[in-house]
């Protein structure tokens, strides 16, 4: 595929705590991406009064889940804006169904689906030992950044506590979730070679093959180099 393109359309995935920030935020530095992240685009929609925004609305006040439907003209309602129809794009967080995989295709020309192949017991090792100073929002990490003294903030001398999303059971039961769901949304893409997987441990690891695979598509601002 020739690198002399301008345009790329593409679509991140991975489990909570894969670094799917992070490698994100990466693509957007080197090729220039807007980073799409769906909750964003709902809220513009609906910040915006549009049809469907208002539509969409009414199921988030009532605690209700947005139908595929609803979402998926939302979502496209955005990428098919003027300020979208001619940008090189990263969607993030959409398409988490496979009615809204084929709606998305029906209208979008994508061009790849990344998919951040990490494993689930590297997620839990990772999150299992986050702590945080909880009036502060300071994030420490038993293994990679602990606190000078066992159990307290660095700076007030307080307890630190592990966030019930952070326990060992909690992380496994959601990356359980996120599997169940997202496998057929992964399939999909798969046989229709969208999907690229990168399998590994850590960001900086994985980083230079996402870039390596980009380039094939678009000519990368500059390369970033991550240690």
């Amino acid at each position: 595929m020739a690198a002399a393109r301008t345009l790329l359309k593409a679509v991140i995935m991975g489990p909570p705590g894969s670094g799917k920030g992070t490698i994100a935020e990466r693509i957007v530095k080197d090729f220039g991406l807007k980073h799409l992240a769906s909750g964003d685009l709902l809220r513009s929609q609906v910040m915006s009064k549009t049809d469907v925004g208002m539509l969409a609305d009414k199921y988030i006040t009532r605690g209700d889940l947005v139908p595929d439907d609803v979402m998926l003209k939302l979502i496209l309602n955005e990428l098919q804006g003027e300020q979208l129809r001619s940008a090189k794009w990263l969607l993030d967080g959409f398409p988490r169904t496979i009615p809204q995989c084929e709606g998305l295709l029906n209208t979008i020309q994508l061009d790849v689906v990344i998919n951040l192949d990490v494993p689930f017991d590297e997620i839990i090792n990772r999150v299992k030992d986050r702590y945080i100073h909880e009036s502060s929002g300071r994030i420490y990490n038993l293994v990679f950044n602990p606190p000078k003294v066992a159990g307290q903030d660095d700076i007030t001398g307080e307890p630190l506590i592990q966030r019930h999303d952070d326990k060992a059971e909690t992380v496994a039961a959601r990356l359980d979730n996120y599997k169940k769901k997202t496998e057929p949304v992964l399939d999909y893409f798969s046989k229709r070679e969208l999907l690229i997987n990168f399998p590994g441990r850590f960001s900086n690891e994985i980083w230079p093959r996402v870039h390596t695979e980009l380039s094939r598509y678009v000519q990368p601002l500059q390369y970033t180099e991550y240690k």
